[in-house]
């Protein structure tokens, strides 16, 4: 062969490894704007889930302190669950469950669909799944005063993945809706047995929230540290995240529901 053609078959070679490169490097370009595409879609949705379900949580510990103090009983389970009528009572449980469930079902999605370990080196996204499994060992955690709402690991992936619409497909996925999940708690048994005890448990905290404090606590103040590293500069939910305090916080409107 003679230099030309070294030459030319050098260049052809060049060119070939290099067009392998820039394919290589526009598909790993494509994946990383996919993975980005995924996490903010559902993120979004985690971070409004987490949301619900720490304003309920503080909800129920600001009415508790609401409750003791000196000639008031307007807490948020004694005003709807105890007080109220059946419908409002009904409202209140089963809301209550929900919100719960939302957010382990937005877990669960984003344990199918994204994929923690192929999000990147982002530190981000390292915290917010450290934080996520936070929120998990907070749920599961045994207490000896109190275990209302307590979900071990695998039952929070059972109730997660109950939550998930079946309509869903990848990347495209959804959670239920409150009505149809009231629709499935009145007509599935099946469905209505995995939550049965949380439901008992709502009512066991208007009965009497105390004991149960220091646990919700806990698991509402992972819930708001999750919620700062999903919107870290509050454009979501600009307010009312505050964490309970064991106080009495009367004025916050978070507390209307």
């Amino acid at each position: 062969m003679d230099v030309v053609s070294w030459v030319s078959a050098g260049v052809a070679l060049a060119g070939a490894f290099a067009t392998a490169i820039l394919g290589y490097w526009q598909q790993q370009r494509l994946r990383t704007m996919e993975q980005r595409s995924l996490m903010d879609s559902y993120g979004a949705s985690l971070a409004w889930a987490a949301y619900d379900f720490q304003t309920r949580l503080f909800n129920i510990l600001n009415g508790h302190a609401v409750d003791r103090a000196p000639g008031e009983r307007g807490g948020y389970l004694t005003s709807f669950l105890v007080a109220g009528t059946a419908q409002e009572a009904e409202y209140a449980r089963r809301s209550t469950v929900f919100v719960l469930a939302e957010y382990l079902g937005w877990v669960e999605i984003l344990r199918r669909d994204v994929q923690f370990l192929d999000l990147g080196n982002s530190a981000t996204n390292r915290k917010v799944m450290g934080q996520i499994s936070a929120v998990a060992h907070s749920l599961s955690r045994i207490s000896p005063d109190s275990n209302e709402l307590r979900l071990f690991r695998a039952e929070q992936r059972a109730v997660g993945e109950l939550m998930v619409h079946p309509d869903g497909e990848p990347e495209r996925r959804r959670c239920l809706g409150f009505a149809e999940f009231c629709a499935r708690l009145d007509g599935d048994e099946a469905f209505r047995g995995w939550f049965r005890r949380l439901l008992d448990d709502v009512d066991g905290l208007a009965a009497d929230t105390g004991p149960a404090v220091p646990r919700l606590g806990e698991i509402q103040r992972q819930l708001v540290l999750l919620l700062d590293l999903l919107d870290p500069r509050a454009e979501r939910f600009p307010q009312f995240r505050a964490v309970f305090d064991g106080g009495r916080t009367v004025a916050d409107p978070a507390a209307s529901d």
